[in-house]
């Protein structure tokens, strides 16, 4: 593959997403999300997805679009956050839903894309987690359809583990702040969040970057995902650089000085 990653558009950028195809997202809420590859997917039209993300956007909103419109049949999240519709559609038997512990989500991924096929943690012993019995599908009337087996626990060092499998998924979706033509990227704060292990769990991996420097640009020193991890590379424009919405805005009267 040339050194040269750049696409055209987000819309050229996941052209070939199939549908049935798992889908690794970066982001946490609405912070760090790839919102044009994530709109780009809905106009493309794929469906019965397998979404792995921290959760699933917002109402309207990241992959809360993906719900809306009905694209997405199962999701392996930390969470429903904010998000109704994800809610409704979990507990009427319309999705199913794998929820993991936050920390085990992120290193599933990373074990995924470190060639690690899974992997002994005391996370969940003791609990649904490691026994099993999560309800992953309802049925319409409210009553359980499937729930998550039973996991393998062993003793390391005194301590419980139970072992959890890692995450490779067909396509992975990120935003960077920057990007360089190779796919070397860097993240900016809080929004570096899930994006680095969900790039490194993609078979095939797209970054939408805030801007794009020529190869070489970037110190090696301050790359946060190497290039060897990605496949397409989207230069965003300053307007679509400059989306970044919030969840919500907590706002207080300032005192008079």
């Amino acid at each position: 593959m040339s050194l040269d990653k750049v696409v055209a558009s987000p819309a050229e950028a996941v052209a070939g997403v199939r549908s049935g195809a798992s889908i690794a997202v970066g982001g946490f809420g609405l912070a760090g999300i790839p919102w044009f590859l994530i709109e780009a997917l809905l106009e493309q039209g794929a469906d019965d997805l397998t979404i792995v993300s921290n959760n699933c956007g917002v109402d309207g909103a990241g992959l809360g679009l993906l719900l809306d419109h009905r694209r997405i049949s199962r999701v392996i999240a930390s969470y429903v956050g904010e998000n109704k519709e994800f809610a409704r559609q979990y507990l009427s038997g319309e999705l199913t839903v794998e929820l993991t512990p936050q920390g085990t989500l992120a290193e599933r991924l990373r074990a995924g894309g470190s060639g690690v096929g899974a992997f002994y943690t005391p996370t969940g012993v003791g609990t649904l987690v490691s026994e099993g019995g999560l309800p992953w599908r309802y049925h319409p009337d409210g009553t359980v359809a499937v729930v998550s087996p039973p996991k393998e626990v062993r003793t390391f060092h005194g301590r419980e583990m139970v072992l959890e499998e890692s995450i490779v998924t067909d396509v992975a979706l990120v935003r960077a702040a920057v990007a360089d033509r190779a796919g070397n990227c860097v993240f900016h704060a809080a929004a570096r969040n899930f994006n680095p292990a969900v790039a490194m769990a993609g078979r095939f991996t797209v970054v939408e970057a805030e801007r794009v420097v020529d190869t070489g640009e970037i110190d090696p020193d301050h790359v946060h995902l190497p290039g060897v991890f990605v496949q397409n590379v989207v230069a965003l424009t300053p307007e679509q650089a400059a989306r970044k919405d919030i969840e919500k805005r907590t706002t207080r009267v300032r005192e008079a000085d």
